[in-house]
């Protein structure tokens, strides 16, 4: 596979996130072995790698004390808002923050952090999407790259979902291959 206009964007896999962190998404540590492989790849083929994390305020507006609806959640400078320790980073991966002033709400990669800007002038066209969680951020972002123009491809098996309603999780995949992502397994990528 050429890696060229490629890649990768590893939504939020930050610690609460993870069992046992504030807001938990099941089996959410799962996705971390198979997402190391996807940076390896990425990284080993010279392609970018992008983590996105939520770096909020100690009083974003997204939390339940706020009038949002999560509890609070990785408070910038944290450990909960620091990545799960698993996760092996190049030197080359570029964080991109989001949610880092009080309001608006930011679910997105995309959402007020450059990210469409640099991938563009990088000629990245090529987006391969993974990480926490499948019906609420990954969604956000898949569908935000979507209408930047990119192609937006989600690694299934490298994703979990928060679920909290039933079906949450079938739903977004539907909206997001609505919308003109490609649903994929790390395996397609592996074997390419």
């Amino acid at each position: 596979m050429d890696f060229t206009s490629k890649a990768l964007l590893v939504v939020d896999p930050q610690n609460d996130f993870m069992p046992g962190g504030s807001l938990p998404v099941p089996d959410g540590d799962s996705i971390i072995t198979v997402v190391n492989r996807l940076i390896e790849l990425f990284n080993s083929n010279n392609a970018p790698v992008f983590i996105s994390r939520d770096w909020h305020p100690a009083d974003h507006c997204s939390f339940i004390e706020e009038g949002g609806k999560w509890p609070p959640h990785c408070i910038k400078d944290t450990e909960g808002a620091q990545f799960h320790p698993d996760l092996i980073l190049p030197e080359s991966s570029e964080v991109i923050d989001k949610a880092v002033i009080k309001e608006p709400d930011a679910y997105s990669a995309f959402q007020d952090t450059g990210l469409a800007y640099i991938l563009e002038i990088r000629g990245l066209t090529d987006i391969y999407t993974c990480g926490l969680a499948t019906d609420v951020c990954v969604r956000s972002t898949v569908l935000d790259g979507l209408r930047a123009g990119f192609k937006m491809h989600v690694i299934e098996d490298a994703a979990r979902a928060v679920e909290i309603n039933p079906g949450d999780e079938k739903q977004a995949i539907c909206e997001m291959k609505a919308a003109g992502a490609v649903i994929i397994k790390s395996l397609q990528l592996f074997q390419a």
